[in-house]
């Protein structure tokens, strides 16, 4: 009687799986389900995209800085909010920035070139209108970057 009773034990753990099988599945599934979903519902773009455009303004904007003071002259950071392109001082280029992103631009009326256009003004001895970049995912989203710029130094600083 021993004997199979102990021969029926085997055949019914055989039939089952372990708490530890079952474990190990349902941490894969949620992995998996982590990644994927972001990429299927795409809401707009990702927090390395925000962070990467705002600190490439941010980067703009220190350049811009240190050209109106080595030219000694008044230069311009001018933002296409539309577009999401930016113009750099004199240069012609304009650089682009990822079409998911939303701009919004808080500077001076008189720097206002159009309802989309706009810019930051920077002053020979390192000073500016000042303003703020907003760099988003969306006009509700709470995830956002701002580029600050300090109207009497300058200084440009990222905000989160």
């Amino acid at each position: 009687m021993i004997l199979s009773a102990a021969r029926c034990m085997r055949v019914r753990g055989a039939r089952g799986f372990t708490l530890l099988e079952l474990m190990i599945v349902l941490v894969l599934v949620a992995i998996i389900m982590a990644t994927a979903i972001p990429l299927l519902l795409g809401d707009g773009p990702s927090n390395s995209e925000l962070r990467s455009a705002a600190r490439q303004l941010a980067a703009a904007a220190r350049q811009v800085r240190g050209e109106a003071v080595t030219q000694r002259s008044e230069m311009l950071l001018v933002i296409d909010l539309e577009r999401n392109r930016f113009k750099i001082g004199e240069d012609p280029r304009e650089f682009q920035l990822p079409e998911a992103i939303v701009l919004k631009l808080f500077t001076a009326q008189t720097d206002q070139i159009s309802d989309t256009v706009g810019s930051i003004r920077f002053f020979p001895d390192g000073g500016s209108n000042g303003g703020r970049i907003t760099v988003g995912a969306g006009e509700d989203s709470d995830r956002k970057y701002e580029v600050d710029i300090d109207w009497l130094t300058g200084r440009v600083a990222i905000l989160e």
